[in-house]
């Protein structure tokens, strides 16, 4: 995955800090008390996982997908987003993005959240498996 390994933060620690997210209704990365270490410990867990699942929670199709090109390239993905292939939809949305498969498909979305689900997967019983979020649309925006 990415190669910004934080030296400072252990697995247990990154994974309490992220935790404390869990359905809380943040909107914007100024309301998080330290951004950097937040994004310090996604991608910690990012590293030590086998891949991701990412879902986004958006006002409207531009936001969503501007959030998935963010958050990529910070987990560790190469992924090219061509917007064009993704399908016009008025209104807010959700895009489910799989690491394994690096696919993405986007569908309406009407629950209250928005933001980043981050799910990491580890195909070991011990390695890191979990869940975390909601995180701000604009988490990595200035990363």
């Amino acid at each position: 995955m990415s190669p910004q390994t934080p030296a400072d933060l252990t697995v247990v620690e990154a994974q309490r800090l992220l935790e404390q997210f869990t359905c809380m209704d943040i909107t914007a990365t100024a309301s998080i008390d330290n951004p950097a270490r937040v994004r310090q410990a996604l991608v910690l867990l990012a590293n030590e996982s086998e891949y991701q699942m990412l879902g986004i929670c958006a006002s409207s199709r531009t936001e969503a997908i501007t959030a998935l090109k963010e958050y990529l390239p910070k987990l560790g993905y190469n992924a090219e987003i061509n917007s064009d292939e993704i399908p016009d939809i008025e209104g807010p949305v959700y895009i489910k993005f799989n690491g394994r498969s690096v696919s993405y498909h986007i569908s309406p979305y009407l629950e209250k959240y928005r933001g980043v689900l981050v799910s990491c997967q580890s195909l070991e019983e011990n390695g890191v498996n979990g869940t975390y979020g909601h995180f701000p649309l604009d988490l990595f925006a200035t990363a």
